[in-house]
């Protein structure tokens, strides 16, 4: 199996935190997407409307290229990114869609974004993407499932156009098991879905309704993605390492190296008392908060228990960081993982409920 990769998602944060708003803002606005909205859109005439969305556009695909050579000058180990949502703003809505499909501009997104693909694939980058919370294929509402099921297409045409989607897992695309139908709906859904879609869309549990039992449902469509502290809040305790679950969840990647995903909750929790350096244990936690107030996540890695413990899965999965520090976030988890864990410690036993 490949070494063993650390991710972060969407955006550039800049290591001098201490400047002003300004300055931060003014460093990071290359790297990072924009966006506009429907209302702006449709307050101002058509033709202002459309060059509007072309200036975010380019600027969008303009900031992936910077992204992807920022991580390229990373270590090895850190060429993982998953790529923003909002490079196309509004692709699956009604009143843009035809503008999507507009000849000259099909042909100008397959040049842009064929450049992007082709950038990442010279630095050897794992890339991903993740519909947002709205694209809910297991949702027992019509209008929802063809809402959810154009946004996730619009995925895939943003990956094949990337020069991806060719073969099982070349891109992982992943979505949560979510809405009242949940596993049922998705296999309902499942000969809807593009080519592309099949081969990339990936089901990772969450917090809520749909854990990890629910997900390895669907292993025989597609691979599962664990997210540990989905799983650590729904199961109120950490799943083992060498939990007969981790070695399904291996086996649905079908031989490609499969991805995880780690967060922890906010730091706020160590001003009531809980400590970086001790396990969270979810029996005195929810005596101070309720589970909603974990479902956050923090602005670093902060807890040196939790970092241990997640580090026993890396020998077999690679890692998306997923804090709102982002690359700062998944940096700092690798210069602790490189050191050997967390200084002074060594990685906890088999963890139990907490």
């Amino acid at each position: 199996m490949t070494a063993p990769r650390i991710g972060f998602a969407c955006q550039y944060r800049h290591p001098e935190r201490g400047l002003s708003a300004a300055s931060i803002k003014r460093v990071e606005a290359p790297f990072n997407p924009r966006t506009t909205t429907l209302r702006w859109l449709n307050s101002v005439e058509p033709a202002l409307a459309r060059a509007k969305l072309v200036e975010v556009v380019t600027h969008n695909l303009d900031a992936q290229l910077r992204l992807l050579d920022y991580v390229a000058q990373l270590p090895p180990r850190l060429h993982m990114l998953r790529l923003s949502s909002d490079l196309l703003p509004f692709y699956s809505h009604p009143q843009w869609r035809d503008f999507y499909r507009e000849p000259a501009i099909e042909q100008w997104l397959a040049r842009c974004l064929a450049a992007v693909g082709e950038r990442a694939r010279a630095a050897d980058i794992r890339l991903s993407l993740h519909p947002g919370q709205y694209c809910v294929l297991g949702s027992d509402k019509p209008a929802v499932v063809e809402n959810s099921l154009a946004e996730f297409e619009y995925h895939a045409d943003v990956i094949r156009m990337l020069g991806y989607g060719r073969q099982f897992q070349d891109f992982k695309c992943n979505v949560h098991v979510a809405g009242r139908l949940g596993v049922e709906g998705i296999r309902r859904l499942w000969p809807r879905l593009s080519q592309v879609a099949r081969l990339c869309i990936t089901f990772e549990n969450e917090e809520k309704t749909y854990g990890v039992d629910d997900c390895l449902q669907l292993a025989d469509l597609a691979p599962v993605v664990l997210d540990i502290h989905h799983c650590w809040i729904h199961e109120e305790g950490y799943i083992d390492p060498h939990d007969p679950r981790v070695a399904q969840i291996i086996d649905s990647w079908r031989g490609v190296r499969p991805v995880m995903h780690y967060s922890q909750p906010p730091e706020d929790l160590q001003a009531l008392g809980f400590a970086a350096n001790r396990k969270l244990e979810m029996e005195r936690l929810l005596r101070r908060v309720s589970k909603r107030d974990l479902y956050g996540h923090s602005e670093r890695m902060w807890n040196h228990w939790s970092n241990r413990y997640a580090l026993q899965f890396l020998d077999r999965f690679d890692m998306m960081i997923e804090a709102k520090d982002k690359n700062l976030a998944s940096l700092a988890f690798y210069e602790q993982w490189v050191k050997g864990a967390a200084p002074g410690r060594s990685a906890p036993s088999v963890p139990g409920a907490g």
